[in-house]
């Protein structure tokens, strides 16, 4: 199983994150893979005239386009396909994992859109160093090049 969950805002007290931390360490114990999006993180992406409600609205649009994309691996036709013994080898009692996506056009595209996906200001303290393994989705037009495709994926490697 995996886990996607959120943390308090700084605003809602020490005690109720206090509470959420000792809720993720037991949640931990319950799943292979766990995501976890701090709300204060939200500051990021959002800006002064950013609404409550919108800025809830930008954190499931990532989570959204991102378990979308894994479950794309499984059931969408392409080039290269996973079926789900594939992604549950990857998922399968990695602890914590991060989630991103990217999208660009353009020159340069492939490694633009790498380097958003390895860089989602959402997630906290989590790097690619030490992955032990790594899901890649890379979606492209018919004008996507081989040397695109290996670029992206050696960006986020």
């Amino acid at each position: 199983p995996v886990g996607v969950v959120t943390k308090p805002f700084g605003f809602e007290g020490v005690r109720r994150m206090r509470i959420a931390e000792l809720g993720l360490e037991e949640l931990q114990k319950y799943v292979d893979t766990l995501i976890v999006i701090p709300n204060q993180n939200l500051f990021r992406i959002a800006n002064e005239k950013t609404t409550f409600s919108d800025a809830f609205k930008l954190a499931d649009n990532v989570l959204h386009i991102g378990i979308r994309g894994v479950t794309d691996l499984m059931v969408m036709p392409g080039l290269i396909n996973l079926d789900f013994a594939d992604i549950e080898t990857v998922m399968s009692e990695m602890g914590k994992a991060m989630i991103g996506t990217g999208e660009a056009e353009g020159e340069d595209r492939a490694i633009s859109a790498a380097e958003a996906a390895i860089s989602n200001p959402l997630l906290d303290n989590v790097s690619m160093k030490g992955a032990q393994g790594i899901l890649i989705n890379i979606t492209g037009g018919g004008d996507m090049t081989l040397f695109e495709v290996d670029a992206a994926a050696n960006r986020v490697r």
